[in-house]
């Protein structure tokens, strides 16, 4: 058990729901229980909560409703659209290097199919290299993949390189938005790809919830068959009090976006700044590029992040070395080392992340229980 309070610093790996949120789906619950592909009284009830939550997710998003596939959450919509979008028999599925282990796991079920994959390129700080965007077999590609804003390092990437060369070959477009939706502002209607992934769960909803967003007139091939539900997208009687729950999330995001937008950047400001006063050798990854600001991926360099993750557990700091996803995966990090970063860097890295429940009074009370833990860690390795 830790011996101090928790300060919960792992929001990208989920976040707590938000109580305005349990209320919503407690409702729905009690008043939307049927089944909303039901023809009774009771049944359309479910239906019209179903179809409300759709209109105001699509509003928020800059989708049209039709254009919004309710899934079980990230991994799903993940695959849905890769396996989906998979028109041709083969070919070359491009994809930034540390993409989310979903979409590494959805690329080599591909290759099985005698698919081939390559990487976007990067710099040393994880963004595509537009200008070497060329360079790759853009006359074999079938489909694309980006994961939009990176999980572990928060890095933003810019869109408009990779859509302009998809669009112009004709191939269609995934992007993994999972860290983004309510987070940053989003207008699927403005971007010029196929389709996008999120969850409920990043941003205060509930779990066992997300949403598929796939442009009107594409095509797409379900992954789950039986039944006429997500106009025969996706199988599968709908859970209409989790969507309800995702569509309060989002709402309630949407609501003071810019306040919230505003006091993740403070906290991750105060963070990596008193961070660095207290231990001025540690690394900001990513930093100079666009990155959330929920997010702050920094390097111990020199100390094992392993033990250092289990020793500030002990602390009270909830934190993790990368994706949820991929916590039993002894190897590297791959976007850090795809960002060129020495060893002694990429094997010291820990990922904070932060939302807006936190405050600024825990990332002082962090802070100064990190760099405690740290500091005898730092010199042992000396």
């Amino acid at each position: 058990m830790p011996s101090s309070e928790l300060i919960y610093l792992d929001n990208n790996a989920t976040t707590r729901i938000d109580p305005a949120v349990l209320k919503v789906m407690h409702e729905a619950h009690a008043t939307a229980f049927a089944n909303p592909g039901s023809r009774h009284a009771a049944g359309r009830q479910a239906r019209r909560l179903l179809e409300d939550a759709r209109e105001q997710i699509a509003s928020i998003v800059g989708a049209h409703p039709n254009e919004v596939i309710f899934t079980s959450g990230g991994t799903e919509s993940i695959n849905l659209a890769i396996s989906g979008l998979a028109w041709s028999p083969d070919g070359i599925l491009l994809s930034l290097p540390g993409e989310h282990p979903a979409t590494v796991a959805a690329i080599r079920k591909m290759e099985q199919l005698g698919w081939k994959s390559a990487h976007f390129p990067v710099d040393e700080r994880g963004e595509i290299l537009s200008e070497r965007l060329p360079d790759l077999e853009w006359n074999h590609a079938r489909m694309a993949t980006v994961l939009w804003a990176h999980n572990e390092t928060g890095v933003i990437q810019d869109l408009g390189p990779v859509e302009e060369l998809c669009e112009r070959n004709m191939i269609p477009l995934h992007i993994d938005a999972v860290q983004a939706v309510g987070k940053i502002p989003v207008n699927f209607r403005g971007m010029r790809v196929t389709a996008l992934s999120f969850a409920a769960h990043k941003f205060h909803g509930p779990r066992g919830i997300g949403a598929l967003l796939l442009k009107s007139g594409c095509q797409l091939k379900p992954m789950l068959v039986g039944g006429f539900q997500e106009s025969e997208r996706r199988a599968g009687t709908e859970a209409v009090s989790l969507i309800a729950g995702m569509a309060k999330a989002l709402e309630l995001w949407n609501a003071d976006r810019e306040l919230r937008i505003a006091h993740l950047e403070q906290l991750q400001s105060e963070f990596e700044t008193e961070l660095r006063k207290l231990l001025p050798s540690v690394v900001i990854n990513g930093e100079g590029a666009p990155r959330l600001p929920s997010t702050s991926n920094v390097a111990f360099p020199g100390v094992d992040g392993e033990a250092l993750l289990v020793s500030l557990d002990l602390a009270g700091i909830a934190c993790s070395m990368g994706s949820a996803c991929a916590s039993g995966s002894s190897e590297p990090s791959p976007i850090l080392v795809a960002m060129g970063l020495p060893s002694d860097v990429y094997e010291g890295s820990l990922r904070f992340s932060f939302s807006v429940q936190n405050t600024l009074d825990e990332i002082h009370t962090a802070v100064k229980r990190v760099a405690d833990v740290v500091r005898p860690q730092l010199d042992s390795s000396l």
